[in-house]
């Protein structure tokens, strides 16, 4: 038998819901027989509710142990559990619809709830039905991948400790429109880079995705120790990345024939007993996993304290480059006072008329000049 879109979705809510009905007409009817919820989300568990003994009694929510706790004692009003302080709301926003929301959920919080009533005449004493929560963290899987030229195709699965349940995928924060009947297998067939990143969620709690599965991020190589290396010293590279799936690491040792085996594999590559002359050299690594493969840039390693050595150098070379010009200066200003305190006169200086052009004289030596000439005729007189 078929039936139209809206016909079926009727049907299945009514498979989904379970109840009891007692001989007076009294039914506790559940909304849902099974629910699932990731951790540190909340969720609404409802129950409706009917009888003719209602007024002047009592209505409670309780977590279903064992049927032996229940026939034996009083179930505990999960609004007086101490695990579940601060954590429960009951509301009834519906005539007899009474519902149960748990936030913040954890892994204890996964169990089977129920809703159970009690009135002066009337003590609901049978099987109840309930609604079993399954708390739990989804997980993206990558089943396979291959690479065809510059697209990448890939088969994911969001895992979860669910039976049954609705997901919807996100690639790098944006929903994907999955074409598969089964939501939580997702084929991917597209250009998949290092800055993306695939993650899956419950439908309905789209704002607590699982951890997302990404292509490893460029590696970096630190050196210890830092300062710098002596011969016969421990020394040790390592090489650090970020992904998801984990990593696997490798290690190369750069050499004129480039199909050489890796040199070493993990994160971290440990020199015992540094030796110059077998040691010495360019090193790199690579962090690889399913997605994707990068490499480091090349660092060199050898003894000495180069790392120290270079940046002295470079230090004292920039203090040179500065001190250059400021002591070029200083030398400019002190012979330019040196010039100026020799051409600076004594005296004021007078221009004398001699036949062969105008020098100048001071007083002292214009005196003997007029002292000259005035001797001059005596002379020839006497002559």
């Amino acid at each position: 038998m078929s039936f139209p879109a809206a016909a079926r979705g009727l049907v299945v809510l009514l498979l989904s819901m379970q109840g009891v009905t007692g001989q007076n007409g009294d039914a506790v009817i559940c909304t849902y027989r099974y629910i699932c919820a990731p951790k540190g989300s909340s969720e609404n568990i409802s129950c409706i509710y009917n009888t003719y003994h209602l007024y002047g009694g009592s209505k409670l929510w309780f977590r279903h142990e064992s049927y032996s706790d229940w026939l034996t004692s009083s179930p505990v009003d999960l609004s007086e559990d101490s695990q579940y302080e601060g954590r429960i709301q009951v509301l009834e926003t519906e005539r007899r619809r009474s519902t149960l929301r748990i936030s913040d959920l954890r892994d204890s919080d996964s169990a089977e709830y129920r809703f159970t009533f009690k009135t002066s005449g009337f003590d609901w004493r049978r099987s109840l039905p309930g609604t079993t929560l399954t708390v739990t963290a989804l997980q993206v899987q990558v089943i396979t991948v291959s690479v065809n030229q510059s697209d990448t195709f890939a088969e994911l699965k969001c895992h979860s400790s669910c039976l049954s349940a609705s997901y919807v995928w996100f690639k790098s924060g944006e929903k994907i429109t999955t074409t598969n009947n089964n939501t939580y297998i997702y084929s991917y067939k597209g250009q998949l880079n290092h800055k993306d990143n695939i993650t899956c969620a419950f439908k309905g709690h789209e704002d607590f995705p699982s951890p997302p599965v990404y292509s490893p991020r460029l590696p970096s190589v630190s050196v210890s120790p830092s300062a710098g290396i002596k011969e016969g010293s421990s020394v040790t590279l390592t090489c650090s990345s970020d992904a998801n799936p984990a990593l696997n690491y490798t290690w190369y040792k750069e050499n004129e024939d480039s199909h050489l085996p890796p040199f070493s594999e993990g994160p971290q590559l440990v020199f015992s007993s540094f030796q110059p002359s077998l040691d010495s050299g360019q090193y790199y690594c690579a962090a690889e996993n399913i997605l994707g493969r990068r490499t480091s840039e090349h660092i060199f390693i050898d003894v000495g304290y180069k790392s120290t050595m270079i940046l002295n150098i470079t230090r004292l070379t920039l203090v040179v480059v500065m001190l250059i010009p400021l002591l070029l200066f200083c030398l400019w200003m002190r012979k330019k006072k040196a010039v100026s305190s020799t051409t600076e006169p004594n005296d004021p200086m007078e221009t004398v008329e001699l036949d062969s052009g105008p020098y100048y004289i001071n007083a002292s030596d214009r005196n003997m000049v007029s002292a000259a000439q005035t001797e001059e005729p005596e002379e020839q007189e006497q002559v």
